[in-house]
């Protein structure tokens, strides 16, 4: 390490200082704002020459919204199609039509991981009120619930959605680091689902079963509950009725019934069109001979774009065929999609610009002398980058990308099993101690209706236990691999 080298670790860490004050300051400066200041700060303080540093900002996010915004757009607008259409409902519904009380967390969890596979985390959720919060108020009216079914539901569709946002493409945050890592696609989601499966289920229903009892008083505001159920009963305003409806599960069925006629078979297909591509083109890359056409074919159908962009498709054309809807009002509710997604572009444009100046500035060729000075895990050192940039920033998105760009010199480009759990490690990182800088920590808090203190021991907790976990799935599969 050169005394040149110690001054761009020092330019760095001063960088960093500057973000996280920009964004948590009075002014609360936006990140992508913040972001382009901190680049071009950085980049001069490096001592980058002036037509370098506009090129490397233009470059790097222009490459990293050409990999990952196109494909952003695309899945919040599927996401979109798949809410409206009532096909997320078709699917919640099936799976826990038939369900005793001791299996609905199982089920909840495994709804929220269908449909989080297309959706961001906060828009998953909005979507999965709706059925948490009727089926957890037939249960309060029944009785017998041991602590606040609210919780006990809400908990298991929390972690499944924020261990699909950060740790699997096709999400931003994933689908970032994956290109920044130069990862494949295929390894990528077969570590992400192996990592993803243990963790969601220890942080899901397991702890839901051990916190549900200990927020008992824990309860949504009765007009929101109202309008989620559709009814205008107050949750446990009054009993439940005598004489339940026939059936096994008829007792909880009579306020969640979907929105729309979408067949479950088809919402499920629109939902799995973009992963099954994917998937395959992982399957055609492994099997396949490299001059086989169908191998050229199934790895183009596979691109993260066109993958998406044929569920998109699939599932416009369920839309229209199943649902007498007029294009115009598609039209306005996929405009109102990307609305949405419109700052998480822009962060991930200037993410992109920074990381740039970062190694155009040899930044990153410095941290990475560092590194393996110090001896430090590379998988660990992901991990903790993004999980204290995202604490201090108050997004994950920033968490990734930086902390993409700072470790991408440490494993070359190369890819293979590395490259793809340091994918699953920073996504994991970017979800740790989720607290009142995160949006989701207050659409958890006001949903169900929590104090500050009953919300950290939810949401921070439920993500807290994810980040850890997904570190530990990746450190074990690192070792034996």
């Amino acid at each position: 390490m050169t005394a040149h080298a110690w001054f761009l670790l020092l330019t760095l860490m001063v960088g960093f200082s500057v973000l996280i004050y920009l964004i948590n300051s009075r002014l609360r400066v936006h990140p992508f704002v913040a972001l382009i200041v901190v680049a071009v700060g950085t980049g001069l303080a490096a001592g980058e020459p002036v037509a370098k540093l506009t090129e490397s900002i233009e470059e790097g996010a222009g490459s990293t919204l050409g990999d990952v915004g196109l494909t952003l757009a695309l899945g919040a607008m599927l996401g979109r199609l798949l809410s409206d259409s009532g096909a997320t409902d078709a699917i919640a519904h099936a799976i826990v039509d038939r369900s005793s009380t001791r299996r609905l967390p199982w089920l909840v969890v495994a709804a929220a991981f269908v449909i989080g596979i297309p959706m961001f985390f906060e828009i998953g959720l909005i979507v999965l009120l709706p059925l948490i919060f009727s089926v957890a108020r037939r249960l309060e009216d029944r009785g017998g619930t041991n602590g606040s079914p609210y919780v006990l539901l809400g908990v298991p569709a929390i972690a499944a959605l924020c261990t699909l946002h950060g740790m699997l493409p096709p999400h931003p945050g994933p689908l970032t680091a994956m290109t920044g890592l130069h990862a494949d696609l295929g390894l990528t989601l077969a570590v992400g689902i192996v990592c993803a499966i243990p963790t969601v289920i220890v942080a899901g229903p397991v702890y839901a079963r051990w916190i549900a009892p200990r927020l008992a008083d824990v309860r949504p505001d009765a007009t929101l509950v109202a309008q989620f159920t559709g009814t205008g009963r107050p949750a446990g305003s009054e009993a439940a009725p005598t004489v339940p409806p026939a059936g096994p599960g008829a007792q909880l069925r009579d306020d969640i019934r979907p929105r729309a006629g979408i067949p479950t078979g088809l919402a499920v297909a629109s939902v799995l069109v973009p992963v099954a591509l994917m998937l395959l083109r992982a399957l055609a890359e492994t099997v396949l001979d490299e001059s086989s056409p169908l191998r050229s074919a199934l790895t183009f159908a596979g691109e993260p774009l066109v993958a998406m962009l044929g569920g998109f498709l699939f599932a416009l054309g369920v839309t229209l065929f199943h649902q007498d809807r007029p294009g115009d009002e598609t039209r306005t509710s996929l405009n109102d999609s990307l609305k949405s997604v419109a700052s998480i572009l822009l962060i991930i444009g200037g993410g992109g610009a920074f990381n740039q100046v970062l190694q155009d500035a040899g930044i990153g060729d410095a941290i990475a002398s560092a590194a393996k000075g110090a001896h430090v895990n590379v998988i660990v050192l992901g991990w903790l980058i993004a999980l204290l940039l995202s604490l201090t920033t108050g997004s994950a998105t920033v968490g990734i990308v930086s902390a993409t760009g700072i470790v991408a010199p440490l494993i070359g480009t190369g890819g293979g099993l590395e490259a793809s759990l340091l994918v699953v490690a920073i996504g994991a990182g970017s979800l740790g101690l989720n607290y009142v800088n995160h949006a989701g920590f207050w659409l958890v808090k006001e949903s169900f209706g929590m104090n500050l203190t009953q919300a950290a021991k939810t949401q921070t907790a439920v993500q807290t236990l994810v980040s850890v976990l997904g570190l530990g799935m990746a450190l074990l599969l690192s070792v034996l691999a």
